[in-house]
């Protein structure tokens, strides 16, 4: 009988050691080292037949033809623009996001639009009559997509050459085992030997590969950290369960940018693109309320326009309190020890809470101005007109600072019906004969406060 060879792994980053650790050399964390099993003591189980293998050969550089990047357009638009213009063949992406946000939705959804492609669903988590269930309720079926309830990654390639497909999704990765590996699905080796093959299979089929994760309580993606380096693509999705609003961030990706957005609404049919964000951001409310200014900022190449809401008052207790959510609580202090010091309003006694409307997080900082203006708005109470935006950056001397693609900032103030943007004096190449709305141009924090008080 041959001998099973077992190792230990750090469960947080994935070091491996032939004995136990307290401490993880990689990591520093304590307390982290599980024993797997590794081997069988027999010879690997090929996943693929012959017949789907390519051999590769060491080519000159100068000698590899410069072919164009072809991309798959696929339904979902937002999904399109995340990952940076269309899905790349051949591409592993890690698909991650809270429990019950939407990852298995969103993905059985882009399953049944795709109905020019072939696509296996392949799910070891739920029964074929629940993701029919699901389907239904989207109210969407798609003829070329074939269910697959399988946890044992053997099977799935199995079916996978019998079928070709044009996609795969795997929901999700910690579900799926192989037989090369011993441990329990859901193990540091588990994990990462079965991405590791279907890393393999998406190669050398040219097949894109989309794996559903879990995450942890800290929020990041559950197994090894090696599991995000394997992958072409970290997708993430967010959203907070008391707003129907769902975000979709790329943390990496190989083939485009990282700071795309897209932006989701759920519903009970299912999740629906958002196709202009600055709708749902802005609160329609028409009555004029202190403590509330309009931001244009921009998230990779889309212009958004925001509602930024501040509430200044007498602290209660001896400390006051500095609150926000959505904005950077650090670069909050600092713009409160900005106008405290170089404007003379005392807030240093007050409460200040901050809110970005929508539950977007925003790191933009062209929304320093619009922060600006809702604080001061709010411990004066004067409202600011809501035909007014702001687009600007604070320095630490109370100048107004330029931001970069302003043009594509106005020309949003402009389409949705804004009568007066206030960006930075120093913004050059910006005419106003190119544009219907009103451009103001400010140095410092006083000569805004004139043109929104006044």
């Amino acid at each position: 009988m041959a001998k099973v060879k077992t190792a230990h792994f750090c469960q947080n980053c994935g070091h491996e050691s032939a004995k136990w650790l307290g401490r993880c050399p990689s990591c520093n964390e304590w307390n982290t080292f599980v024993e797997e099993v590794i081997s069988k003591g027999k010879n690997e189980i090929s996943v693929f037949s012959k017949n789907t293998k390519r051999t590769a050969v060491p080519r000159a550089i100068h000698e590899i033809q410069d072919i164009p990047q072809q991309r798959v357009q696929m339904v979902d638009m937002e999904l399109n623009r995340v990952l940076g213009g269309g899905m790349v063949p051949g591409s592993l992406i890690l698909f991650g996001g809270e429990p019950g946000i939407g990852k298995s939705t969103l993905m059985l959804q882009v399953a049944m639009q795709e109905t020019r492609q072939k696509i296996l669903y392949v799910s070891g988590e739920e029964s074929e009559q629940q993701i029919k269930m699901r389907a239904g309720r989207i109210g969407q079926l798609n003829e070329n997509c074939y269910l697959l309830t399988e946890t044992q990654l053997e099977s799935v390639f199995k079916h996978a050459e019998e079928l070709q497909p044009s996609m795969l999704v795997i929901d999700s990765i910690q579900t799926i085992h192989t037989e090369v590996i011993e441990s329990s699905p859901g193990s540091i080796s588990q994990i990462r030997e079965s991405t590791a093959q279907l890393l393999r299979f998406a190669k050398q089929t040219d097949t894109p590969v989309f794996l559903i994760g879990h995450i942890t309580k800290e929020g990041s993606l559950a197994g090894p950290k090696v599991l995000e380096h394997m992958v072409d693509t970290v997708l993430q999705f967010e959203g907070d369960r008391n707003h129907v609003y769902r975000l979709l961030r790329s943390i990496k990706n190989r083939f485009g940018s990282t700071n795309e957005l897209g932006i989701y609404e759920m519903l009970g049919t299912g999740l629906r693109q958002v196709e202009n964000p600055s709708e749902i951001l802005i609160s329609n409310n028409q009555d004029k309320l202190s403590g509330s200014a309009i931001a244009a900022t921009l998230e990779g190449l889309r212009p958004m326009l925001i509602e930024v809401q501040a509430l200044v008052s007498t602290a209660a207790y001896g400390t006051p309190q500095r609150s926000a959510t959505g904005f950077d609580l650090r670069r909050l202090n600092m713009l409160l020890a900005v106008m405290e010091k170089r404007c003379g309003f005392k807030l240093g006694a007050k409460d200040v809470f901050l809110n970005i409307a929508g539950g977007i997080k925003v790191n933009d900082p062209a929304i320093d101005l619009a922060v600006v203006a809702s604080i001061l708005s709010s411990n004066e109470d004067l409202a600011i007109e809501k035909n007014i935006c702001l687009s600007a950056e604070v320095g630490l001397s109370g100048e107004i600072r330029p931001v970069n693609r302003i043009d594509q900032r106005i020309s949003e103030a402009e389409k949705l019906g804004f009568d007066k943007i206030i960006i930075s004096k120093d913004n050059k190449g910006i005419k106003q004969e190119n544009f219907k709305i009103e451009i103001i141009g400010c140095t410092r924090i006083e000569e805004v406060l004139r043109e929104l008080f006044r």
